[in-house]
């Protein structure tokens, strides 16, 4: 694997770098109905479906780790659960086309055979078809691999990125290999992919969370910086790199959005206070772009930004 010089930096580092460079921001919080008094959090990006708007999002009581992923349309600029549609038991959605295909990933947790309230490992599942309605299991993950994502390369061939723990990946890494179809899409697959060197410094980890073709046939990734502090609290990041799937050379991470971006509100848990988690870009075409984040595992929003992947196209 091509190795890059840059040096790798650690979240405060990339934090620093952060607030040195103020843009321009137009924040939105996301407005849910039909969810009873559930939160919906750690949402998709909008896409086009049918002649109408859906985001696929989290949605969980408070006190619980036990989710549902719905569907959902907008109308008066309120959310609300797509008519008819399969609810699927997944955590943290994520969704891309491959060759015109709905392609739905989300995250299964496994419990205790004694004990269905403890969860003890996740699989990552992916579902496909043409129709939001007629989607049909396809591929599992390994178990303890989440954020596993798929996107289609400029030569039709699917890049999977995923993220190994414990043994090879630490807290968490990002791994990257090339199939040529989905139909090659199993579990060695996610375990051969290779590690992405020199991204995290051994105390924390990330992943990715959407990947988008570039103009030049680069990828760009949206994905996740986290860290523990000092007493155990979680601080997730929002942040973008580009990769060359051919070399896998890639650029530096830089942090594109944090916590303090959006209005203090509640959260999951205390520890959960300062994590956003990148759900999905949308590039407007004008140089900005708008980037849709789960907020202290409790809240949706959507903010504005400078196109990040600009520069990688250059």
């Amino acid at each position: 694997m091509t190795r890059n010089s840059f040096k790798m930096e650690s979240c405060k580092q990339l934090l620093d770098t952060f607030y040195a460079n103020p843009r321009i921001t137009k924040v939105q919080k996301l407005v849910f109905s039909g969810v009873g008094n559930r939160d919906v959090y750690n949402i998709t990006a909008p896409f086009q479906y049918d002649g109408e708007e859906v985001i696929l999002g989290r949605v969980e009581e408070r006190d619980s780790e036990f989710s549902q992923v719905f569907f959902f349309t907008c109308k008066d600029q309120v959310w609300s659960p797509r008519i008819h549609t399969h609810t699927y038991n997944l955590q943290d959605p994520c969704m891309t086309i491959i060759k015109g295909e709905l392609i739905v990933g989300g995250v299964e947790v496994i419990t205790a055979v004694d004990n269905p309230s403890k969860i003890v490992s996740w699989v990552t599942q992916f579902y496909r078809g043409f129709q939001i309605d007629s989607l049909c299991h396809f591929s599992s993950g390994p178990g303890t691999m989440k954020d596993i994502r798929l996107i289609e390369l400029a030569d039709g061939r699917v890049g999977v990125f995923t993220r190994p723990q414990g043994a090879r990946g630490g807290r968490g890494q990002i791994g990257f290999t090339i199939i040529n179809s989905l139909e090659e899409l199993n579990e060695q697959t996610f375990i051969n992919a290779e590690i992405l060197s020199e991204q995290f410094v051994s105390e924390e980890w990330g992943g990715a969370n959407e990947a988008h073709l570039l103009g030049n046939g680069h990828v760009g990734v949206l994905g996740h910086i986290a860290c523990f502090d000092s007493v155990g609290n979680k601080h997730y990041y929002s942040m973008v790199f580009s990769i060359n799937p051919e070399t896998c050379e890639k650029t530096p991470m830089k942090i594109i959005a944090a916590r303090s971006d959006f209005p203090r509100g509640p959260g999951k848990r205390p520890d959960l206070e300062d994590v956003i988690f990148s759900g999905g870009l949308i590039r407007s075409g004008n140089g900005r772009a708008v980037l849709s984040v789960g907020v202290s595992d409790a809240e949706a929003y959507q903010i504005e930004i400078p196109d990040p992947f600009m520069e990688y196209e250059k």
